[in-house]
């Protein structure tokens, strides 16, 4: 199912404000989540923060009429879990993981049905982006950290629906995933701040189901690794992609931040995908 997320391109007074999600705003409020703090309709709202080894998550639902404080927190708990089995299983990070033991050649992805799973989208997403996606390419051996943030986020995001909650965004540090409305009783408000000009009134989103994945949009540069020469990418700027699955926009938002130009005829995807924008010019 393609992403319902619709650009606004019109001038805000104030984004930050009217956000319900910031991605990328560097200000001395540098977090995801908007002033609300309790749905129009009165329903109870939750928020939770989880750092794992290899990156920081937030949570924020908008719980049903029927949910009480303890279910909603048992709710959180379940997609809470998810996230650090997730990060204590997979990440390269880890020694002992799955990943780092694929490495090694110690395992066979075949040998574990979700490590197939993240095997196979990268591989997928190497052949989707012409080789700027690539697990493979980088020092150390296979390394699907461009892609493995959003599929612990979209695992988490079902724990949650799993357990009735339909009202959420789940984000992992500049992406996002998102679904039904915000607190406020209507779509949630993205707001996607410029890395290099702040002061920028920011582009606005308005979403009730998707993702969206960024590269660069904190402003940080030598996390992105050019496939085809090994050597780190040096472009100053970002790339933002929409989509249905936030592994996905996040791997295709990595390769576009990787490839430049090169990327632009990517999209739009026949699933769903497209390009917000793409700002990448050498530092």
């Amino acid at each position: 199912m393609p992403s319902r997320s619709v650009a606004r391109t019109g001038r805000l007074r104030d984004g930050r404000g009217r956000a319900d999600l910031w991605l990328g705003y560097q200000g001395p409020a540098n977090r995801p989540f908007g002033a609300a703090t309790s749905a129009a309709t009165g329903r109870l709202v939750a928020r939770h923060a989880v750092h794992t080894s290899a990156a920081d998550f937030s949570l924020m639902l908008v719980a049903p009429e029927w949910m009480t404080r303890r279910t909603v927190s048992l709710a959180i708990a379940d997609a809470v879990a998810e996230l650090r089995a997730i990060d204590a299983t997979y990440s390269p990070l880890r020694r002992g993981s799955l990943v780092s033991l694929l490495r090694r050649g110690e395992v066979t992805p075949e040998a574990y049905a979700p490590l197939a799973d993240i095997v196979a989208r990268c591989d997928a997403m190497r052949a989707a982006t012409d080789g700027w996606f690539d697990a493979w390419a980088v020092p150390g051996g296979f390394d699907p950290g461009g892609l493995l943030k959003g599929w612990a986020v979209e695992r988490a995001a079902a724990r949650l629906r799993a357990s009735g909650i339909t009202d959420y965004a789940v984000v992992g540090e500049a992406d996002l995933a998102v679904r039904g409305n915000a607190p406020h009783g209507g779509p949630w408000r993205v707001a996607i701040h410029h890395p290099r000009e702040p002061r920028r009134v920011p582009m606005m989103l308005e979403m009730t189901e998707g993702a969206v994945g960024t590269s660069g949009i904190t402003g940080h540069s030598g996390h992105v690794v050019d496939p085809h020469t090994g050597e780190i990418v040096r472009h100053v700027g970002c790339a933002v992609v929409t989509g249905p699955d936030l592994s996905i926009a996040d791997a295709y938002a990595t390769a576009l931040y990787a490839a430049g130009p090169a990327g632009l005829g990517w999209f739009p995807t026949v699933d769903g995908y497209r390009m917000l924008f793409a700002d990448c010019r050498p530092a």
